[in-house]
């Protein structure tokens, strides 16, 4: 059965350092195990939350990381739209060069003004590092969610929640902009070791209720479930306000 574990903080800057604290073991574990650690960052807030105290982390063997995106925006690496550029500024270019850029994998800019090219190219990246098999496993995937509970591009009634067998789809009419995306499906992101969902202030106290309480299927986030792993919330205490079903833990690792 899939399991679902809830922490939540007094502020934001607690997450943060909880969140810094689970990267290094879970990179630890996974790298003793695989020799690496896949991780995929999504955009919004989380990568600002995320880099808070892991950009300083002098215990993580960083150039033992792959990294990828959950999902991306059609833009180029320098548009300020660009999850890409906002994970390279809050994170990456704070690391000194200690992820090697080969392990960096970013959609490919040169095909940013045709998403199915540039999701089918992502596909290919990731098969270059997992191999071809089947579904990918990452060792951790790390999600945010909007008011409409979407996560990655996955977005409430789209075609592209039901794709079963893609790693990585297209989209080109984003009820968001920017209107062409990529991003990772429900086959790679719940084969998954672990996914993190990173969220606070009270704005979307109500979503996440409906999520992780009512188990409400409109909302896409809620069919991120794990047969082989966790899915995990860091949230602070203003977001996890109106979850009543679901108590959170304890964080300890």
């Amino acid at each position: 059965m899939p399991l679902t574990k809830v922490f939540s903080f007094p502020t934001p800057d607690k997450v943060s350092l909880a969140l810094d604290q689970f990267l290094t073991q879970a990179s630890s574990e996974a790298i003793a195990q695989t020799g690496k650690f896949t991780i995929a960052f999504s955009g919004g807030s989380l990568p600002t939350s995320v880099a808070k105290y892991l950009k300083d982390n002098q215990t993580i063997d960083f150039s033992k990381w792959y990294v990828f995106w959950a999902d991306e925006r059609c833009v180029d690496y320098d548009n300020a739209d660009s999850n890409y550029k906002l994970v390279k500024e809050e994170f990456l270019d704070k690391l000194s060069n200690k992820i090697p850029a080969a392990q960096i994998i970013p959609i490919s800019e040169s095909l940013v003004n045709d998403s199915e090219a540039a999701a089918a190219d992502y596909q290919e990246q990731l098969v270059s590092v997992f191999g071809d098999q089947k579904t990918p496993v990452f060792d951790c995937i790390l999600l945010g969610i909007g008011p409409d509970g979407h996560t990655c591009s996955l977005f409430p009634g789209f075609p592209q929640l039901n794709e079963k067998s893609k790693w990585v789809v297209h989209i080109d009419d984003s009820p968001k902009p920017p209107s062409s995306r990529i991003t990772l499906t429900y086959p790679v992101v719940n084969n998954a070791k672990k996914v993190v969902f990173v969220v606070t202030g009270a704005g979307k106290s109500q979503t996440i209720k409906q999520i992780v309480d009512d188990k409400d299927d409109s909302k896409p986030a809620t069919r991120v479930a794990l047969p082989k792993g966790t899915v995990y919330w860091f949230v602070d205490d203003a977001a996890a306000q109106d979850l009543s079903v679901v108590k959170p833990s304890e964080f300890k690792l």
